[in-house]
């Protein structure tokens, strides 16, 4: 008897009647034969009110489910899918209420699904978290009425569920096919002109039309008697790190993520595109101490290493020592790498305090720091002013978007790579800087 009171609810149909009922009988007080066509008209009700009733509780008819993908790509919209199962032999109205991680603040969630007699249906909505770590569905609830609406039945369904939030998997996906499929520039990726040729030897072939003459192998031209030439391909097994700043200055949101989280996105992007052109790829991040060292490795398998490396990456409070990251680089990377900085400078002052140990980094290693445009400042900057306290503001942001563009310029006095980006153009502009060091044989 429990069980069925805290299943039972009314619906709006329900007290709109009893509102029609309170006014006749209202209305009965001057007009006598009102009562008696009230007192009819509410034992109707009843039956009817009755019926529906029992047509909901005589048996368990429905049956509801809620499907996830055991993790989830983190800043991207993920589908949640909905199956409902109607047994019973009318067509059924539902209000779906998902009990969503806490995570995601959404209170108000409801889904209105009308379900035909014995039948299937399914339906899906998608969540975009901002955050990586766990999250925890709660039950499913369904309150389910039929086209009276007079009664509804609560279904309580136990499918609790856990859900890992992962670094941008979707991200890279979506990179790693504008690669393969030739239409890179669709989605910001830029075509970069080969310098010459890089000086990996493959074989010796036949020469055909159109083959570079310089590369002519002039001894096995006269031992085959006919011209032959060297064929040279793009040098692999290159160490490439991706080093990232979890210090206070990844703190700063943009849009609802994080600095960092940008960063750990394009990481993983970046990975997986250095593993496709068979390099090898490690990582390591650092604030007041260095952590989370993966060696450089280019076997497939790696990326899922890495995967869960970035996973459980967190940012505190503490202030980045650039000392200890160069003692660290020295000590454990011995040949000369490509290392993708990923930090954040909002002043040429905070630059030029790290200057030593980023000029240090590089006599050994090419270096790449990048950092963050201010796309508040930036908008800021450009705006209309008539007020003398706006014109002040505007000032102000010009002078931190100037000294984003002098921090560049001081990068490169020094002999070091820059990628001055946006948050969410990181991912695309850090493979494109990586596609031209391959191109131009820096490395």
């Amino acid at each position: 008897m429990r069980q069925f009171f805290s299943s039972l609810y009314f619906g709006q149909t329900f007290f709109k009647i009893l509102y029609g009922f309170s006014g006749l009988y209202l209305l009965s007080f001057w007009f006598h034969s009102l009562f008696t066509i009230s007192t009819i008209l509410i034992v109707v009700f009843s039956i009817v009110f009755a019926i529906d009733l029992y047509r909901l509780y005589r048996r368990n008819g429905f049956y509801a489910s809620r499907e996830v993908a055991h993790k989830f790509s983190n800043s991207d919209a993920n589908p949640v899918r909905i199956r409902l199962t109607n047994l019973y032999p009318f067509t059924i109205h539902t209000d779906i209420i998902d009990e969503i991680p806490e995570q995601f603040q959404k209170r108000d969630f409801l889904k209105s699904w009308t379900v035909q007699a014995d039948s299937k249906d399914k339906f899906s909505y998608t969540l975009t978290p901002v955050q990586r770590g766990e999250y925890r569905f709660g039950f499913l609830n369904c309150y389910v009425s039929t086209k009276l609406r007079l009664v509804k039945r609560r279904f309580r369904f136990e499918n609790e569920s856990l859900v890992k939030v992962y670094p941008s998997f979707m991200q890279m996906r979506a990179l790693d096919f504008m690669a393969i499929d030739q239409k890179m520039s669709q989605y910001g990726m830029k075509k970069i002109r080969k310098i010459g040729h890089t000086m990996e030897f493959e074989q010796i072939k036949n020469y055909v039309t159109g083959d570079d003459i310089r590369t002519i192998n002039w001894k096995a031209t006269a031992k085959h008697r006919r011209l032959m030439v060297n064929q040279y391909q793009d040098e692999k097994s290159q160490p490439i790190y991706n080093i990232i700043d979890v210090g206070r200055v990844m703190k700063m949101p943009f849009e609802g993520l994080s600095l960092l989280d940008y960063a750990i996105n394009s990481s993983l992007a970046f990975s997986n595109i250095v593993l496709k052109k068979n390099d090898k790829v490690g990582m390591l991040t650092f604030a007041e101490t260095v952590r989370n060292y993966v060696p450089a490795n280019s076997k497939k398998t790696h990326l899922n290493t890495l995967l869960e490396t970035l996973y459980g990456i967190n940012t505190g409070f503490s202030v980045s020592d650039f000392n200890r990251l160069y003692a660290n680089c020295k000590r454990t990377i011995a040949q000369r790498s490509l290392l993708m900085l990923y930090t954040n400078f909002e002043h040429i002052t905070s630059l030029k305090r790290q200057m030593p140990y980023l000029r240090a980094i590089a006599k050994s290693h090419l270096l790449v720091v990048i950092f963050f445009q201010n796309t508040e400042l930036e908008d800021m900057a450009s705006l209309k002013t008539s007020k003398v306290s706006e014109i002040y503001d505007k000032t102000i942001a010009q002078e931190f978007v100037y000294n984003k563009k002098l921090m560049v310029k001081e990068l490169e006095k020094n002999g070091i790579q820059a990628i001055l980006t946006k948050p969410k153009d990181l991912s695309v502009n850090t493979i494109n800087k990586y596609l031209e060091i391959k191109a131009k044989g820096l490395l």
